[in-house]
């Protein structure tokens, strides 16, 4: 209780605190309006307690607090104030004293200084006049300047001359346009300045177009006449070339001693007759001139057009050798090539000077992204007209055009290897049209073949037929009229097969192939064991009917022969390679085949002939009681016929030929004895038979021997061994010892042509009544002749061989 009173003492009343806070509002608002602080939180703090009239009553208190110090201080400057009113009043009258003073010097100096303000003034005005005139003289004279500029600007204009009329339009601009006086003037300027480049711009873009059109004419014959010097070029290098084959020729064959000296002559390089060195035509034929084009690119350069300008001239360019790729479907291809290679040639002709003069006009990538493309598209025409081509002739054409304008371009840089490949490419289509084209002609040459001896009444006929295909065995010129050993037909095929190694020569060369001779070679060797053989085999199963024509087609071969290695050797010359290089791949004799059934042909008809003949040994009597002395009928028959046959073949058919006709013939005549002795006509024979056949046989050997003139003695001994068979049995059926065929020594030295079975069969027959050689062949009880007895046994012998 205590405790709690106490504390009830100590906490102050309501009132004492009311005052308290009042007494700290009033110090805090004092301090703020003294310190210049922001009311505001008082004013709200006072609203928010619902006692404004406190704030009010502070407010009042505070006022009433300074109005004493305002009091105060206001009396203790007072004094200070009263002094400085003091000393206001006294400087008032100094400064009326001082204005009275300065408005008299005014006047005195206004006095003094009017006139020389009057001069003034007039300085002024007239230099102000003076500054005026000389910005008008200027302001003229720059306008007589422009006027001058505007009229060389229309006379450039009318003239032409559109380079300085932009020279000039660009000197207006530059130099005169903002500094005009005259706004017309300037409007006018403004107005007429991008007309006046509109217009140069529309006359030199017709211009460029009109080039463009010209252009085209232009560059085909530009083309065809790089094209055409490329040709006369190439032609000048085969001139050469033949006169260095003529020149070796005479040399090997040592015709004359003389020196032979090749002048080659000046050529050409390219174009340089034709362009200049400012990329026109010097030429009127071309018309090729480049000054509207560079002038067009100038002129755009100067309006600052360049990249337009450059891109237009590459679409439009494009676009014209797009149009230039169209191959016409109702001229054929082999009509227009020549416009449609040229045409092309021409352009990259034009563009290889415009990319060397043109100033950047073009890039060297643009120039061969259009060779890329026109390359890809002659191949892919190339390859379409190829395929659809069935004339050897036509390819060819447009085989060595298509080479000349590789030649003409890759002059000036550009790649033609894709167009040479596809050249290449078709070479075996073309042999084999050419081969069918020789087919056909050679079967026509042989078919007009009269088998006739060939009759040269000219020197000319004897060079063209004879001598231009090397035929001839001797270099002392015949006598004319002359007859040939061959026919007509020889010279004909001979003129086939040059043409078509010319040909394949002409097709291989300038192809992109530097060593093509094996091609040659080939089918070369196609055309002879292929398409001459086998026609030659046709026309000797077909249309040989009689000795002569076999004797003049077995002729005709020989000759042919002859001009296989003409053949040969004029191929490699063509093909430039050394024939003691080209001698290392040489083969048979392609016409083998026709050779031999030629000979084999004559030589069954002659043997034909000689069995007619040879039909009178059935009129030999087998059991004569003398042997005949000269010989029997069919012997002497049959050597009249030979001796006929030797002097008129002998005028025809070579040596070699004929010696192998009479070798067939003899040894069809040993046959025909021999089979005369073993047929079944023959019964029985007796010795004088078989020596009446020994004189048959040594007629005939002599007349083997006889040949030893027109033969070697080497060649008549052969056609002696042709007789060897009846020789053999004659000499053992009359020999004292015919078991010495037994003897391998013996029967290889002197029987090795006898068959056992034919003697033992033949020996059978072999029947003679007196004591000679086999007098009791054949008698049992008489007693037998040691020579009989020997033939006995030894035909005993080869019935055991049997």
């Amino acid at each position: 209780m205590l405790s709690s009173k106490a504390r009830r003492k100590v906490a102050p009343s309501n009132g004492d605190a009311d005052n308290s806070a009042d007494k700290q509002d009033q110090l805090l608002l004092s301090s703020a309006v003294c310190n210049g602080e922001d009311l505001g939180p008082f004013v709200r703090k006072a609203f928010a307690s619902g006692k404004p009239e406190t704030l009010l009553h502070n407010l009042r208190h505070f006022a009433r607090s300074k109005e004493s110090e305002i009091e105060e201080v206001c009396k203790a400057h007072y004094q200070d104030f009263i002094l400085a009113v003091d000393d206001l009043r006294s400087l008032l009258s100094d400064v009326d004293s001082l204005k009275s003073a300065l408005s008299d010097s005014n006047s005195k100096l206004q006095s003094v200084a009017r006139p020389l303000l009057t001069s003034l003034d007039s300085y002024l005005e007239a230099q102000t006049g003076s500054n005026n005139v000389n910005l008008a003289l200027s302001l003229i004279f720059s306008c007589v300047k422009l006027l001058e500029l505007c009229s060389r600007c229309n006379f450039h204009l009318s003239g032409g001359n559109f380079y300085m009329a932009l020279k000039c339009v660009d000197s207006i601009e530059t130099d005169f346009l903002d500094k005009t006086p005259s706004s017309t003037l300037k409007r006018m300027l403004e107005k007429k300045i991008p007309e006046i480049r509109s217009h140069i711009e529309r006359k030199v873009s017709k211009e460029f177009g009109d080039w463009l059109v010209e252009i085209r004419v232009a560059c085909r014959n530009l083309g065809q006449l790089a094209i055409g010097q490329a040709s006369a070029a190439r032609q000048r290098e085969e001139d050469l070339r033949i006169k260095q084959r003529q020149a070796e020729e005479q040399s090997r064959l040592s015709l004359r001693d003389c020196v032979y000296a090749l002048q080659e002559e000046e050529e050409d390089d390219g174009l340089s007759g034709v362009i200049g060195d400012d990329g026109n035509s010097n030429g009127g034929g071309s018309g090729f001139d480049l000054t509207p084009l560079y002038r067009a690119y100038h002129i755009h350069q100067t309006l600052g057009l360049e990249d337009r300008f450059k891109q237009y001239y590459f679409e439009n360019r494009k676009l014209q050798l797009t149009s230039d790729f169209q191959v016409s479907s109702m001229t054929p291809f082999l009509e227009s090539h020549q416009t449609f290679f040229a045409q092309i040639a021409g352009f990259f002709i034009v563009e290889d000077q415009i990319l060397r003069t043109g100033g950047r006009l073009i890039s060297r990538m643009e120039v061969e992204n259009l060779w890329e493309t026109a390359v890809s598209k002659m191949c892919s025409v190339l390859e379409d007209q190829f395929s659809r081509m069935q004339t050897a002739n036509h390819l060819l054409l447009i085989k060595d055009y298509v080479s000349l304008l590789g030649v003409t371009l890759r002059r000036y840089g550009y790649p033609v290897d894709s167009l040479l490949d596809v050249l290449s490419k078709h070479s075996d289509k073309y042999h084999e049209l050419l081969l069918s084209d020789c087919r056909r002609q050679i079967a026509e040459a042989l078919s007009a073949d009269k088998f006739e001896q060939m009759l040269m009444k000219k020197e000319y006929e004897y060079s063209m037929n004879v001598l231009s295909f090397q035929l001839q065995t001797s270099d002392i010129v015949p006598a004319f009229p002359y007859v040939a050993p061959f026919s007509s037909t020889v010279p004909d095929c001979c003129r086939i097969v040059r043409s078509f190694i010319e040909d394949s020569v002409s097709f291989m060369s300038y192809g992109g192939q530097l060593e093509f001779f094996d091609v040659i070679k080939k089918y070369l060797d196609r055309l002879l064991s292929e398409v001459l053989d086998e026609a030659l085999l046709k026309l000797i199963n077909t249309s040989v009917h009689g000795v002569s024509q076999a004797m003049q087609v077995a002729a005709n071969m020989a000759v042919l022969e002859r001009a296989c290695d003409f053949f040969f050797r004029h191929s490699a010359q063509l093909s430039g390679i050394p024939l003691r290089m080209a001698e290392r791949g040489r083969r048979r004799f392609p016409l083998n085949n026709a050779r031999d059934a030629a000979e084999e042909m004559l030589s069954g008809l002659l043997k034909q002939k000689v069995d007619g003949f040879m039909m009178l040994i059935e009129n030999v009597n087998w059991m004569a009681d003398e042997p005949t002395q000269g010989g029997n009928e069919y012997v002497n028959e049959v050597m009249i016929y030979l001796e006929t046959l030797v002097s008129t073949a002998q005028q025809i058919l070579p040596t070699p030929v004929l010696k192998r006709v009479l070798q067939e013939v003899l040894s069809h005549i040993s046959e025909m004895v021999v089979g005369a002795l073993l047929g079944d006509s023959v019964k029985r024979f007796n010795v004088n038979a078989i020596m009446g056949i020994d004189v048959d046989i040594r007629l005939l050997e002599s007349f083997a021997d006889n040949q030893a003139s027109l033969f070697s003695e080497g060649d008549a001994n052969q056609l002696k061994t042709a007789l060897a068979e009846a020789r053999q049995l004659v000499n053992l059926l009359l020999s004292n010892h015919p078991e010495n065929f037994l003897n391998p020594v013996i029967r290889e030295r002197s029987y090795n042509m006898l068959d056992h079975r034919k003697v033992m069969t033949i020996s059978e027959k072999l029947r003679d009544p007196s004591d000679r050689l086999f007098g009791t062949f054949g008698s049992r009880g008489a007693r037998q002749n040691p020579k009989k007895k020997s033939l006995d046994a030894l035909i005993k012998k080869l019935r055991d061989v049997s």
